[in-house]
């Protein structure tokens, strides 16, 4: 089926929610690829994602799929469809394995947003590198990794953010300097043990 282009995901929504099987299709065409990588960054579980990703197309299929424009972004709703159906699937599954320190205050202290020179996620050219940093964020509080995930990776605003974890703005930018912090953190510990890894060089968000 062909896909309908120039047409925003708003309107192909509701078309889709009339019985228009080309807006859906259109819809999942555009968004599976990036609910799957969320999902996967998220869990590590290529399953898990899978399964995610199908339950997030089954569940706008439905007639009264709870979307609401005035309330939010699409991308957000699609998002916190997701979130919903991995943490199930985590605590069902007991993926909250303990990655570090989870109980730290969201509030940042000055010393922490000050103190680290930038955020630890530039584009970096060597494949270990980028292995070294996917696996610092895998390693992460599952609080302070959806951040990342969410702003950093799939490029989600803090409005867009706080909308699909359901906290205020101001606690997703407290989460993301801690997140930055631990992550720069662990870099350095790394750059320590293994020489060829100091050529990193972190980039700050501009959100």
């Amino acid at each position: 089926m062909v896909e309908i282009a120039g047409e925003g995901d708003l309107r192909l929504f509701q078309r889709s929610q009339s019985g228009d099987e080309a807006a859906f299709v259109s819809l999942y065409r555009r968004w599976q690829g990036a609910i799957y990588r969320y999902s996967l960054r998220i869990t590590g579980s290529v399953s898990i994602a899978e399964d995610v990703t199908q339950e997030v197309f089954l569940a706008l299929m439905a007639r009264d799929s709870g979307f609401d424009a005035a309330r939010g972004s699409f991308s957000a709703y699609l998002y916190g469809i997701a979130r919903n159906h991995i943490l199930r699937r985590m605590t069902r599954e007991r993926l909250y394995a303990p990655m570090g320190d989870d109980s730290a205050e969201d509030q940042p202290t000055a010393v922490e947003v000050r103190d680290y020179p930038s955020d630890p996620l530039e584009a970096l050219t060597r494949q270990e590198k980028v292995d070294l940093l996917q696996g610092a964020v895998a390693a992460l509080p599952l609080r302070y990794r959806e951040v990342v995930v969410l702003c950093e990776l799939q490029e989600l605003n803090y409005a867009q953010a706080a909308q699909v974890i359901g906290c205020p703005e101001g606690t997703i930018r407290s989460r993301l300097h801690r997140a930055r912090a631990l992550l720069l953190k662990k870099l350095q510990e790394t750059a320590a043990e293994a020489p060829w890894t100091a050529g990193i060089e972190p980039a700050r968000c501009v959100r």
